[in-house]
């Protein structure tokens, strides 16, 4: 019998950049010609984020912003350490990089074989808080035949889910990427062998944004679901609820200790049209985040679509993913935290359902 491990964190593309430049997407939507005059006044914003903006454009909050999500990682990485898993399967959403016009399943399971990455090279910046040369090299370890067995089991369970042996247009996505890299802060190495499990979190954005933010302009479009200018929506939340209950039962039955992860922000500001893109929606991730921490699934099964693209919380559908396979061993959290923000995109909670 396999134990499993639950852990939720962040793939926070944010700790890749200056602190300078956290604010870009707030900066990107006020310079959107869409923006309404009114809505360019500090006034009229939430004063937790002119707090947090500060007189440097949020800069020195972002500086110890750093901090708390170092240490929030370096504690999820020495959770997993203590269980020393054989091997992670990891939900994270895939931003318009492997999955795209040719293809996109809802749900795909990548049972790679290990990996060369070189997670500098090709970025706009080669900037990183780790000051590597631009040309580093990471091996990351894949787990094809661990893979093979929970994507055969999901299908004899009746769902229909993909998988994959090789990356289809990039080498790893971000969300699986970022993970890594900031669960190994202090580069001793991440020698987990790794499954990813790719959700189609971004759904009607996926082809339509191509992994960016969308322009004001189309606030109207995105709202009528019958636009024809956007992709199929994603899957809903209480399916990811029963694909993560179906990946519980299933890696519980194998030859394998699994940690599983969720990793991804909650509601995004870019994502959130109602906010005109400035800020979160941190009510409902406040509210989504009570029913987590009293272990309230009732309350995420309950979870629409609707809700989901209202409120901009795309990528939780991961965390959906997690809090399905962690009701189906009947585990509520061993600790929760949820880490407020309005100025730097999202909201963060990291959390960890001991084995």
């Amino acid at each position: 019998m396999g134990e499993i491990l639950g852990v939720g964190c962040t793939h926070r593309p944010l700790m890749l950049r200056p602190d300078e430049d956290w604010t870009f997407m707030m900066r990107a939507a006020l310079d959107d010609p869409a923006m309404p005059a009114e809505m360019k006044d500090p006034a009229r914003w939430p004063a937790p984020l002119r707090a947090e903006l500060g007189n440097d454009w949020g800069t020195a909050s972002a500086t110890r912003g750093r901090e708390v999500y170092r240490a929030h990682f370096a504690e999820a990485r020495r959770v997993i350490d203590e269980f020393e898993p054989d091997l992670v399967v990891m939900w994270g959403d895939d931003q318009y990089e492997n999955f795209k016009e040719d293809i996109v399943p809802p749900f795909a399971v990548l049972a790679y074989d290990d990996q060369e990455l070189q997670p500098w090279l090709h970025r706009r910046s080669p900037w990183n808080p780790w000051n590597e040369p631009a040309d580093t090299t990471l091996t990351v370890k894949g787990h094809r035949e661990a893979g093979k067995y929970l994507a055969t089991g999901l299908i004899e369970a009746g769902i229909d889910a993909g998988y994959a042996y090789k990356p289809l247009h990039h080498p790893m996505g971000h969300a699986f990427l970022n993970t890594v890299l900031l669960l190994d802060d202090e580069r001793r190495g991440f020698d987990y062998p790794l499954v990813q499990f790719s959700v189609n979190c971004y759904g009607r954005r996926v082809n339509a944004a191509r992994g960016l933010r969308l322009p004001l302009a189309m606030r109207d479009d995105i709202r009528d679901l019958d636009s024809q200018l956007f992709d199929p929506p994603g899957p809903n939340p209480h399916r990811c609820m029963e694909v993560g209950a179906a990946a519980a039962r299933i890696m519980a039955e194998s030859p394998w200790r699994v940690a599983f992860v969720a990793s991804s922000s909650w509601s995004h500001s870019f994502l959130t049209e109602k906010n005109y893109q400035l800020w979160p929606d941190v009510a409902a991730d406040r509210a989504l985040y009570d029913a987590l921490e009293t272990g309230d699934y009732a309350a995420w099964h309950r979870y629409t679509t609707a809700q989901i693209e209202d409120s901009g919380q795309h990528e939780v559908l991961n965390w959906f993913c997690l809090l399905g396979a962690m009701e189906a061993l009947g585990r509520k959290p061993d600790k929760a935290t949820f880490i407020e923000t309005w100025a730097f995109v999202s909201p963060v909670v990291f959390a960890y359902y001991q084995a």
